[in-house]
């Protein structure tokens, strides 16, 4: 049985491609508690302040936006402001927008908000890119999924193509290289993994491979799904 009397916090970190989202919604479900992709908050928040066009430095107007602005999560489906846009912010442009948007501090903050929130009333395994850093430094357990550059631009590829018909393997290539670099440079919670996670290279695993691996880590620390 999962733990019942203590809030289990579960941290999935690791760049774009790496398999983090696909793993840690699977481990929730196997666990059966909740899942929050924060990447998807980032997503929401840089499609809508990029449609209103504000800068990305404009933190005054962005503080105004974000006190009204209403996020809600339904059945792992992403709603702003009543509208579905699960399927909105998955276009790999909008990622570019998160990454832009989230150098600043006051995005950070409130996402970081909605997040805490979440954990300090239920089970929660979220995945992102400073879960484990800055937001739930608590977290039960910590895992770092990374892969190599070429691996995760195909993993991307293989899905927008699957989506989007014909579609230029080295452009997501370029948008994951420029991805990573923004996200492992900016100033504010970079992209890295805490001291204490468990780093695991999914290059040449399979989901399943990977899963299992997360499984065992998870276990260990006498956490069991039902």
């Amino acid at each position: 049985m999962a733990q019942k009397a203590k809030k289990i916090k579960i941290a999935i970190d690791g760049p774009a491609g790496s398999g983090k989202s696909t793993i840690a919604q699977k481990l929730a479900n196997l666990l059966k508690i909740n899942y929050l992709n924060s990447g998807a908050l980032y997503r929401i928040i840089g499609y809508y302040l990029n449609e209103k066009k504000v800068d990305p430095k404009d933190s005054k107007n962005i503080e105004n936006i974000l006190e009204k602005l209403n996020i809600e999560i339904k059945n792992n489906r992403y709603f702003l402001d009543e509208k579905d846009i699960t399927t909105t912010i998955k276009d790999s442009k909008i990622g570019d927008l998160a990454s832009l948007y989230s150098q600043n501090n006051i995005i950070r903050k409130k996402v970081n908000e909605i997040i805490k929130k979440i954990a300090e009333k239920d089970s929660i395994v979220v995945d992102g890119r400073d879960i484990g850093t800055v937001v739930l430094p608590d977290s039960d357990v910590k895992i770092y999924l990374t892969a190599s550059l070429e691996e995760r631009a195909k993993r991307r590829w293989n899905e927008e193509k699957e989506e989007k018909g014909n579609i230029s393997f080295n452009d997501i290539l370029e948008e994951i290289k420029s991805r990573d670099y923004n996200d492992s440079n900016r100033s504010i919670a970079p992209l890295k993994p805490a001291r204490d996670a468990i780093i695991i290279d999914t290059t040449n695993l399979s989901i399943e491979e990977v899963l299992q691996k997360v499984l065992k880590i998870v276990e260990k620390r006498g956490i069991y799904g039902d």
